[in-house]
């Protein structure tokens, strides 16, 4: 019956209050997790488990799993055995104590329970239905007797006898509320089985609840430590009872004028009737306070708490609960409630309503409304009947209970983290704290070290002076408030009024939400300053400590000591007291003390009276509050006035007999040791000089290193590649020197005590460092800043006055140098963590460790990660050198994704003005600690991580919020070298890198608007331009009337208008394309403007928040998770990359044109490699398609080809590729940045080319299958004539049959004759010679004039590797303009000289070159359609060839250029083509000889047709014969066909293993570029550099031919074995079926034969007209004809077979079917267009793709020939650093200089290029340069020298480095 109470458990599960995501409430949970899978559980330890109770609810027996048949009341009891059990796997010690709590022997027995054993469970049974007074009280003996703590190890077993009982528990539980109540107290735990508990299921069952209740105990178990706290709490009420007669007076709340308490028979009594009282025993009051404490913690859901402690993790993740804004919440929601208002420092944190003090009816009524009028006396003076109808059970939670509950279940951070904030609140805090359970009083002195309070106060000058000062270590008088007896005044109300009369500063009895039962606060001090302003109307004339000690002074006696001790005045409020009360003597005491001592009378009216020195009475009652308050301040005043008295706060630690929670700590303790020790070695040091003592790593030399990075990247106009190197070597010089510095010993003790494994006290260590540095700065920071304004102060009056005199600059000079003082003052942890992160990039760089680092560089990063972890901010910009340690921070990243895996993240960045509250705001939001004290305004950019819990996660899909804390823009210390580029650095680095920005705009300043606008607005255009889409909402700060609606909505139209304008200024800037801010962002302006109110409630230093403006806090938190749910979301990798990328491009002065975005990038790769394999699926099913469509064409099974038929072929892979796009564009975790490009790579496209292609191919072939029918036709009659023949004369001859030398002798006669009649016939196939054809054409085409100069050598024509072409044309018109700038220009030869002649411009040259591959790449087309191999070579085909050349050569010249081509340029032009295309022919024309030429191709049949012959002679049937001739026929379509097939198996085999072949487009060359570099071949360079496309084809073509020859055994012959195997088959099963046809339908032999060839049709080319000529007539045995073609066809198969080998493979194909062309035609389907200065492709993979050419990395300029105008000397340039350079020059023709940074201006060739000016130069190139310095010379007749010489830097990379960086980059 499980599941009953599973649903019930889940039920109670789900009631359950305070639920922190991440950590397990106390309750049972639906479907436990089994033992078995537990890792929490070793199964080889014992469970002890305590079972009581009543023996009538369970039954002895031996089937009894549990208990067995034994009854331990029945036997001897003296002492405990446990019962060793094994269920479900688990072994178990039972303990069975039911019945036993009612023998005399119980203590005993006790006593020996929980000395010898570790409980983890106590189950209390119950009879189902059957509820005692004995079960009812059993709960309470086990409270009494193991105390509170008890309850979250029990669970309450029900047994039942019959199973339908079982049923009915849902209904039982929720009829009996004493039961219920029962349930309650056990955290509604609970289990049923049957009364024999023999239930193997059920057994389990509780097995697997016990399992679940120890993991959420955090696997405490009960021990006898916890029993003897028990003890100790019983032995001190027994010592109470003992000194006293009688409970004088139980513990009430005290500051109600009266209470009641309750006797022992239940009557109510006054407070003020004491012997009455005296009827309550001593343990019951302890006991009725114990329970109070238990139930609050039970109704707030905190039993689980107290031990576990809540942490400060818990609280600040994002919740759902913490994005809502809550004035109401359900009493298990108060907590939450209370942590989220609390941290946004909203003082209404105390002022919660519960839904059930909402709800609950606070008037009271009568049963029923009378029916009559109503009377006076009878409803209202009259007692009357009261209804508790609407009413709650209990009463409502006092809200300083909430508090100290929450203090007491939070551990030591939680504990500071609720006191600074409640100290920003202006509450009291608390001071000392009794401990709820054993009343011990804890003095937390570690929550009190992160504050510091700030006040003014008047010299004896009268000058107003500054103070800041750590609260616990200030020098204040304290004036302590205690109460003795009741009083009908509120002590709480009356301090208030004192320190600050708006606000209530202590909570007290009549604040909101307080109610009648107060349970955590007697006993405890809370302690609050007033805080003066300067003003004459401050109360207090300097900063004065306030505590107040709640509950009866006279109750607790050490609390009443420390506080008299350390007062300076001490206030007593008093009701009229005699001689005999109990408090007497302590107020006597008091009286007697010299300290000034002044009593507040509670029921004399009274006003000041001196009773003697320093002693004063004051009377309350019937008194104007506002006088009484000024009299106790006078007088308090008066008492400070003449005490010397002061209070420190860290001086109560010395107090014996208290705890301090800072020593009861162990790490708290050792990492206050730590930092202590930390701060000894900077005693005595200048806090100007300490940085530089103590982290040399991050000052001058970090600061050089950032500005030689800065100037690298963006070169000086007329800077040389040479310079470029140079700095990158003084860098490398300075991260030398960095790596040479030592690390100080302040730096190896701090990196020591961090890298260890205790967490808490590295995060202790590190605040209290924190505050220890902020806390040595401090005085010193103040004196400089006074000093600063001084001095501004003089320099401003000085410029006013128009004074330009030597003092004015003198002055402003002082201002610098005090502005150097302030930056080198700053010292915190932010510098000490950048000191280790300038240790770990000057190791990096390096790449050694140093020498005093005790372990290796590499776990630096970790130290910063865990940081970041543990909730401390990382320094992601470093402010005072305004640059990112871009290497520190990607190894931080990188060990953070080790330690938290790669999460997704939502960034969330804030701009605005310094001091404009950006800090401030972040820290309410999300309860962050980013730096906001007066001096430690940010300095650069932070970043924290915000938890979101697991409930979020799923909502949000994002793991963290990264929120990115910057400083402020347009800092006053900093205008002395800040800069509008500075502030537009940092903007646009934070605005860039954020998934949403907080543009805080602090006032009503329009101006300051406008200059924080214009900033925003040009930083989005940027983000625009670069595809980053960053949202933004504006918070407009510090407004005056929120409230106004009207107001808002002008506001927000003229932000609108401002933003509009601000966009058309940035739009001219930035060159865009923008009319208003819409254009650039998504903005509404209704929803993405906030207006927040002023911060302060008041005048600060007193002043608490406004909770206004903590709910628009709210307000904005919420709207930012809104955005963030619609958000594109970013990994931590992705982010790495985003802050590299985002950097680098800032690093130049053209961020648009300079930003590489990484994840595109490579997203962009991985994009290319799917487009590959999606392009190769359609193009290899169309492969099989074509394959089958041509063999039916030549088997003139079809005449025609249309495009749907294609495109139906094609269909089922068509979408199936269309679905694997879709996923991926959908489901790749890059899916937001590959969406920009979906539409580009469409795979319709694709496939549209690959249908046309393969449509025009086909075509081809139908109309060449017209075209030589007649060499068919005629090659068919004479086999078929020749087998008629040869079958005549074998018929003569049969009677010879047996003479087989006759019968050879006669058919060699025969064959000779017959032959030799073909070969009259039919002339042989005669060799040709292309090149002799080519020349022979043009000699005739130019009439004989043919120039003596190209009739040299084939092998000199290559018009590819001409250099220029200047020879080869002539000019339409001349020029006589000359060059008038022959500087230090890199360009090509472009001069005009004063002679006869002129040379082409480089885009002249560009365009003929283009020509020529265009031209080269359409005859290659045109060849291949010649389909030579079938149709033979002609004279006609180079006719064509060069009517094709000439008709695009006239074209080119009649166009828009200056130049006519000479006749050599065509004639040289159509002999490359030609040469480069003879081979190919002359291979075509081979294969079309042998399978042709009369002579070859029946020499080589002659032995199948004596074969034949020798059949004839022996007499064989003429079906044997027939099928034996369809043998014979097949062995050449068979060999093709198994040629082809295994050629296109073979294809995608290497697509798939061949490395160079398997991925994309970039992956093919990567692989070219290394063979290149291992073979160092130049020419082969050459020609890759001028000839990409060429050298591809040829490069394919080498793998393919290795991988052949490497992988032939293993795997072509294999395919071909396994090919020519399921041709055979098919063959057979065709041969099987045309018979089984043929006999079906009783047909000839004609039948047979179509049948058959029909069925191969798909298969082979052959048909019926090649055995036209054949005679069949007399074939009608087709089983015996079946058998022969099986018979032969082994034979047939067995000779291809035994043929195929390495050399055969590729001759018998044709070219169109080699592996080599179908990889270069899906290779090659891309964009082949040059760099115009580098020649390096376009990395693009489609073809007339759109958008800008590109490439990763860009080449020296020099290797293609460019060179310095008016010099013989090559360019060593790189593009991307060229184009950066704003004083090089190019000429793209003669009358265009431009400027290589302006390069698009220069034309089409041009301006579709994108350059990105950077330094991604490819090391690989460098190598290559000085590797072939001297042929590269030689090649272009230049030198690298002078202005190109080669930098010696280069020099150092060899060819292992060059291949490392191919695949490092590419």
């Amino acid at each position: 019956m499980a599941s009953v109470d599973d649903t019930m458990a889940n039920k109670e599960s789900e009631s359950a209050g305070l639920t922190f995501p991440g950590r397990r409430r106390n309750s049972m949970e639906i479907n436990p997790p089994k033992f078995g899978g537990s890792p929490d559980l070793d199964h080889t330890d014992n469970l002890t488990i305590v079972l009581f109770g009543n023996s009538a609810s369970v039954q002895f027996e031996r089937e009894n799993i549990l208990l067995g048949e034994e009854n331990p009341i029945k036997t001897e009891t003296s002492r405990i055995v446990p019962l060793q059990k094994e269920i479900s796997e688990h072994h178990i010690s039972l303990i069975n104590m039911i019945d036993l709590h009612e023998t005399d022997s119980v203590d005993t027995l006790i006593d020996q329970l929980v000395n010898e054993h570790k409980i983890h469970i106590f189950i209390f049974v119950v009879r189902l239905g059957q509820l005692t007074d004995a079960d009812k009280m059993g709960l309470e003996w086990l409270r009494k007797v193991f105390g509170d703590k008890v309850f979250q190890f029990v669970i309450i077993l029900f047994t039942y006898e019959r199973e339908e009982e079982c049923d009915t528990i849902k209904d039982y539980l929720k009829n009996d509320p004493v039961l219920e109540q029962l349930l309650e107290k056990c955290g509604g735990r609970f289990h049923s089985c049957n009364k024999m508990m023999n239930n193997q299921s059920e057994m389990s069952d509780l097995m697997n609840k016990i399992e679940l209740l120890f993991n959420e105990n955090n696997q405490q178990r009960y021990t006898g430590e916890m029993y003897n706290t028990v003890l100790k709490q019983r032995e001190g009420l027994k010592n109470s009872e003992s000194q006293s007669d009688c409970c004088s007076e139980p513990t009430i709340n005290k500051e109600r004028m009266e209470d009641t308490t309750t006797s022992e028979t239940g009557e109510k009594y006054g407070g003020k009737n004491k012997d009455l009282l005296t009827r309550v025993r001593p343990d019951q009051c302890l006991q009725q306070e114990d329970d109070k404490k238990y139930n609050l913690f039970h109704r707030l859901h905190l039993e689980g708490w107290q031990q576990n402690k809540l942490s400060t993790s818990d609280v600040l993740q994002l919740t759902t609960h913490s994005v809502q804004s809550h004035e109401f919440c359900a009493e298990e929601e108060l907590i939450q409630t209370f942590l989220q208002k609390l941290l946004m420092m909203n003082y209404r944190v105390r002022y919660i309503n519960s839904d059930k003090g909402k709800e609950q009816d606070h008037t009271q009524r009568r049963d029923k409304y009378s029916k009559n009028e109503g009377d006076i006396f009878d409803d209202v003076f009259k007692d009357v009947t009261l209804s508790t109808k609407g009413t709650s059970l209990s009463e409502q939670i006092h809200p300083m209970d909430v508090q100290m509950a929450v203090f007491h279940c939070a551990d030591g951070f939680l504990k500071q983290l609720m006191v600074t904030k409640l100290s920003q609140c202006q509450y009291a805090l608390p001071l000392l704290i009794p401990d709820p359970d054993t009343q011990q009083i804890e003095f937390p002195l570690w929550t009190f070290r992160q504050i510091n309070k700030s006040w003014k106060m008047r010299n004896t000058n009268n000058k107003i002076i500054s103070q800041t000062h750590p609260i616990y270590k200030a020098q204040t008088p304290m004036v302590s408030f205690l109460r003795f007896g009741s009083v009908s005044s509120s002590k709480s109300q009356l301090m208030n009024s004192l320190i600050n009369e708006k606000h209530n500063t202590f909570f007290h009895r009549n604040c909101p939400g307080s109610s009648r039962t107060r349970v955590l606060m007697d006993g405890v001090v809370e302690i609050a300053w007033f805080s003066p302003s300067g003003k004459n109307t401050d109360k207090f004339t300097d900063c004065v400590a306030f505590c107040n000690l709640h509950g009866d002074a006279g109750d607790h006696e050490k609390q009443l000591q420390i506080l008299t001790e350390m007062a300076s005045v001490n206030v007593v409020l008093v009701p009229r007291f005699d001689r005999d009360d109990k408090s007497a003597a302590k107020i006597q005491n008091l009286y007697k003390d010299r300290k000034p001592l002044i009593f507040l009378l509670t029921e004399d009216g009274s006003t000041v009276i001196e009773t003697k020195k320093g002693k004063f009475k004051l009377g309350l009652k019937d008194r104007n509050q506002s006088e009484v308050s000024e009299e106790i301040r006078r007088t308090i005043n008066d008492c400070l006035s003449e005490s010397s008295s002061t209070f420190r706060l860290e001086y109560l630690s010395k107090h014996s007999d208290i705890r301090v929670d800072e020593e009861d700590d162990d790490d708290c303790r050792r990492g206050r040791e730590a930092a202590q020790q930390m701060m000894s070695l900077l005693e005595k040091k200048d806090l100007t000089e300490i940085k530089d003592s103590f982290l040399p790593h991050q000052g001058k030399l970090w600061h050089q290193w950032s500005q030689k990075n800065k100037e690298l990247h963006r070169p000086r106009a007329d800077e040389t590649e040479m310079e470029i190197i140079k700095k990158k070597k003084e860098m490398k010089v300075i991260r030398e020197q960095q790596h040479e510095s030592n690390i100080s010993e302040f730096m190896k003790y701090f990196i020591n005590e961090i890298d260890s494994d205790a967490a808490n006290k590295n995060i202790y260590f590190l605040k209290l460092l924190e505050i220890h540095l902020d806390e040595y700065i401090s005085a010193d920071l103040s004196a400089i800043h006074t000093k600063y304004d001084e001095k501004w102060s003089t320099v401003v009056r000085l410029k006013e006055n128009n004074d330009k005199s030597e003092q004015l600059k003198a002055e402003q000079t002082e201002l610098e140098r005090i502005s150097e003082d302030l930056q080198a003052a700053g010292f915190g942890l932010e510098h000490i963590m950048r000191e280790i992160g300038q240790i770990y990039e000057s190791c990096s760089s390096v790449k050694k460790n140093k020498k005093d680092l005790q372990f290796d560089f590499s776990s630096l990063p970790s130290l910063a990660a865990e940081m970041m972890v543990s909730g401390f901010p990382l320094e992601l910009m470093d402010g005072d050198a305004a640059h990112v340690p871009v290497i520190w921070i990607s190894a931080v990243l990188d060990k953070l994704i080790q330690k938290l895996g790669d999460q997704r993240v939502f960034v969330l960045s804030v701009l605005g003005l310094q001091s404009s509250g950006k800090s401030t705001m972040l820290n309410a939001m999300f309860g962050l600690q980013f730096a906001v004290s007066a001096g430690r305004c940010t300095r650069g950019a932070f970043m924290q991580l915000v938890r979101v819990s697991d409930e979020m996660k799923t909502q949000m899909n994002f793991d963290y919020i990264l929120v990115v804390d910057t400083e402020g823009l347009r800092a006053l210390e900093l205008a002395g070298r800040s800069t509008r580029d500075q502030d537009n650095e940092l903007a646009t680095f934070v605005a860039g890198l954020a998934n949403l920005t907080l543009i805080n705009i602090f006032g009503e300043n329009p101006s300051e608007m406008q200059d924080i606008l214009q900033i925003v607005v040009q930083v989005l255009m940027r983000m625009k331009k670069v595809r980053l889409n960053p949202r933004c909402v504006f918070v407009h700060q510090n407004v005056s009337d929120v409230t106004a609606g009207e107001k808002n909505k002008e506001g927000r139209r003229r932000l609108q208008e401002t933003l509009d304008e601000m966009t058309k200024l940035a739009a001219e800037e930035e060159v865009y394309n923008a009319e208003c801010f819409n254009d650039v962002i998504r903005f509404d302006a209704r929803n993405d403007v906030k207006y927040f109110a002023h911060l302060w409630e008041g005048n600060p230093p007193m002043a608490p928040p406004n909770p206004n403006y903590c709910d628009n806090i709210q307000e904005l938190k919420e709207t930012i998770m809104s955005h963030a749910a619609k958000s594109d979301k970013i990994m931590l990798t992705h982010l790495k990359d985003r802050i590299k990328d985002l950097w680098e491009a800032l690093l130049k002065e053209q961020f648009v044109f300079s930003f590489r975005n990484s994840l595109e990038i490579s997203a962009y790769r991985k994009l290319e490699t799917e487009y590959s394999k999606w392009s190769w699926s359609l193009r290899s099913a169309m492969m099989e398609t074509e394959n089958k469509l041509h063999n039916k064409i030549e088997n003139e099974a079809i005449n025609e080809i249309e495009e749907t038929d294609l495109q139906t072929e094609l269909k089922e892979t068509s979408e199936e590729v269309e679905k694997s796009m879709s996923e991926f564009f959908e489901k790749d975790k890059d899916k937001n940045i590959l969406i920009h490009w979906k539409s580009s790579f469409e795979i319709k496209d694709v496939q549209e080319n690959i249908v046309k292609e393969t449509k025009r191919k086909l075509n081809e072939i139908l109309q060449q299958r017209e075209l030589k029918k007649k060499i068919d036709a005629l090659k068919t009659h004479h086999e078929n004539t020749l087998y008629e023949k040869s079958k005549t004369l074998a018929l003569k001859l049969k009677d010879q049959a047996s003479d087989e030398e006759t019968l050879k002798k006669e058919f060699d006669v025969f064959w000779k004759q017959y032959v030799k009649k073909i070969i009259t016939d039919t002339p042989a196939i005669k060799d040709i010679d292309i090149l002799t054809d080519v020349k022979r054409l043009l000699n005739d085409i130019h009439q004989g004039c043919l120039p003596e100069d190209h009739r040299k050598d084939d092998s000199d024509y290559n018009i590819f590797n001409v250099l220029s072409f200047s020879e080869y044309v002539i000019f339409k018109r001349s020029t006589k303009k000359e060059m008038q700038d022959a500087v230090k220009d890199a360009c090509r030869t472009v001069k005009g000289t004063s002679g006869s002649t002129q040379t082409l411009s480089p885009e002249d040259e560009a365009q003929i070159r283009s020509l020529v591959k265009d031209v080269e790449q359409q005859t290659e087309r045109m060849i291949q359609s010649f389909n030579i191999s079938k149709m033979g070579y002609n004279i006609s085909c180079i006719q064509k060839l060069t009517g094709c050349i000439k008709m695009r050569v006239t074209e080119h010249q009649e166009g828009p250029v200056n130049y006519k081509f000479k006749n050599e340029f065509f004639m040289v032009l159509v002999l490359s083509i030609c040469k480069r295309a003879n081979k190919m022919i002359t291979e075509q024309q081979r294969l079309f000889k042998e399978a042709n030429d009369p002579v070859l191709y029946l020499e080589r049949k002659r032995a199948e047709y004596y074969s034949i012959f020798q059949k004839y002679c022996h007499g064989a049937t003429s079906a044997a014969i027939f099928g034996e001739i369809i043998c014979q026929k097949l062995k050449e379509p068979i060999e093709q066909s198994v040629y082809k097939k295994t050629a296109r198996d073979l294809t995608g085999e290497m697509r798939s293993n061949c490395s160079s072949l398997n991925g994309n487009r970039s992956n093919l060359e990567k692989h070219i570029l290394k063979t290149l570099a291992e073979e160092e071949d130049f020419d082969k360079y050459i020609n890759y550099i001028h000839n990409p496309r060429d050298h591809f084809k040829s490069f394919i073509r080498d793998e393919v031919s290795q991988y052949i020859t490497d992988k032939f055994s293993v795997s072509v012959l294999r395919k071909m074995k396994e090919n020519i195997k399921l041709l055979q088959q098919k063959i057979m099963d065709a041969a099987c079926e045309s018979t089984k046809h043929v006999q079906m339908n009783r047909g000839d032999a004609g039948l047979w034969l179509k049948s058959f060839t029909q069925q191969l049709s798909d298969e082979l080319i052959f048909s019926e007209k090649d055995l036209s000529g054949v005679k069949h007539d007399d074939v009608n045995d087709f089983n015996l004809l079946e058998d022969v073609i099986r018979q032969e066809l082994l034979a047939i198969v067995s000779d291809i077979s035994s043929s195929f080998n390495t050399k055969t493979f590729p001759v018998n194909l044709d070219y169109r079917f080699r592996p080599y062309e179908i990889l270069f035609d899906h290779f090659c389907q891309c964009c082949w267009v040059q760099c115009p200065f580098c020649n390096v492709i376009c990395t693009n993979t489609i073809e007339n793709h759109d958008g800008d050419h590109s490439v990763s990395f860009h080449r020296v300029s020099g290797l293609s020939g460019i060179y310095y105008s008016n010099t013989e000397k090559l360019s060593a340039h790189i593009c991307t650093s060229a184009v950066a350079n704003s004083n090089l020059f190019f000429y793209p023709n003669e009358s265009q200089k431009v400027c290589w940074r302006d390069y698009r201006t220069a034309g089409d060739d041009y301006a579709k290029w994108s350059i990105t000016p950077d330094l991604s130069e490819l090391p690989y190139w460098k190598w290559f340069v000085c590797r072939f310095q001297k042929d590269l010379e030689k090649h272009y007749s230049k030198t690298f020298e002078g202005q190109g010489k080669i930098p010696d830097e280069w020099k150092r990379y060899s060819k292992q480095d060059a291949l490392e960086s191919l695949d490092k980059y590419i």
